[in-house]
């Protein structure tokens, strides 16, 4: 790998600060431990909301891509939505927002994204396919979690990163919150990116990439919330993709397998999938986790193509509206 010339981490740090700064506007609450690392509550007892769902979103993404809240009619239902774009997509997207690191200590459990992924390399061979690696003497980890996490939570991450305690932060963002649902929903782009590496598109052809999904709608049970969010990607999610590639007739075939209606697990609410293995989401079809649409245009030939559809009805159904 090469001595990376962006740092997700200090870009990322950047948006922490301001995230830090104005605590109150953003609703949620900011405190340093015993080792000198800083946790910042989006959720777990502080308010959160959209705003602090946004910059977190932006957080996630390393500091290389913008979010935007807004409202859009999907059919005859109104909801809140969020839109996401990069002009670095391989590591904005995979590099950092990726939820690829598993934290597991002692009885603690919380799946982490962000930039910190980029010094820990969690997981490594993602890092070898977008061949990044960050360089950065701070952290900054997002946790997907209603649980202030040890300090052995923070001594192992801490120690996986490289980093000081006192240069890390991390962002607990519960799912079954506002700011949790707003940040997961703004994954989108994410995860097409994800399903179209998975397949065998190198994810630096992708030059450009942007995309938006509903704000599934909070539920106090973590397992009913986990279902709203992701159905809202998975039956509502549109993405739009700027690639670079040689041969139009393979990228169509490629493209035509990416969309969340290519799995052989669409059709149902994600809780029903997600109850029937046990909660466990390596048991689920990973084809699945991928958005409703998926517009590729390659700037090579110029040629564009769109690939599933959004399903409202499938979406009205996992919120029960």
């Amino acid at each position: 790998m090469t001595k990376p010339r962006l740092s997700v981490n200090y870009s990322a740090w950047q948006l922490v600060k301001k995230l830090c700064d104005k605590s109150e506007e953003y609703g949620v609450s900011v405190k340093e431990t015993i080792s000198g690392a800083t946790l910042i509550d989006a959720g777990v007892k502080a308010k959160g909301g959209f705003l602090a769902g946004k910059i977190i979103t932006e957080i996630c993404l390393g500091g290389l891509g913008k979010a935007e809240v807004f409202t859009s009619r999907y059919n005859n239902l109104e909801l809140p939505s969020i839109s996401v774009y990069t002009d670095h997509p391989a590591i904005a997207a995979l590099g950092s927002q990726f939820a690829g690191w598993r934290i597991r200590v002692e009885d603690y459990f919380a799946m982490g994204s962000g930039p910190a992924r980029a010094l820990a390399l969690k997981p490594r061979e993602l890092y070898e396919k977008i061949g990044y690696a960050d360089e950065a003497d701070v952290a900054v980890l997002v946790l997907e979690t209603a649980k202030e996490p040890s300090e052995s939570v923070i001594t192992y991450v801490s120690n996986q990163c490289r980093t000081a305690p006192d240069r890390l932060i991390l962002i607990l963002v519960p799912t079954t919150t506002v700011a949790g649902s707003t940040q997961i929903s703004g994954r989108v782009v994410e995860e097409g990116i994800h399903k179209l590496t998975n397949l065998g598109l190198d994810p630096k052809s992708i030059i450009r990439a942007c995309g938006y999904a509903p704000i599934a709608p909070v539920h106090p049970n973590f397992a009913e919330a986990m279902g709203r969010t992701n159905d809202a990607i998975i039956y509502a999610g549109v993405t739009c993709y700027t690639v670079r590639h040689d041969d139009d007739n393979k990228l169509r075939e490629l493209v035509d397998r990416a969309p969340s209606l290519a799995s052989k697990s669409y059709g149902r609410p994600f809780i029903e999938i997600f109850k029937e293995a046990n909660y466990d989401f390596y048991q689920i079809d990973s084809g699945l986790f991928a958005p409703a649409v998926l517009i590729v245009t390659n700037a090579k030939t110029g040629s564009i193509f769109k690939v599933g559809e959004v399903n409202v009805e499938l979406f009205r159904r996992s919120i029960g509206f």
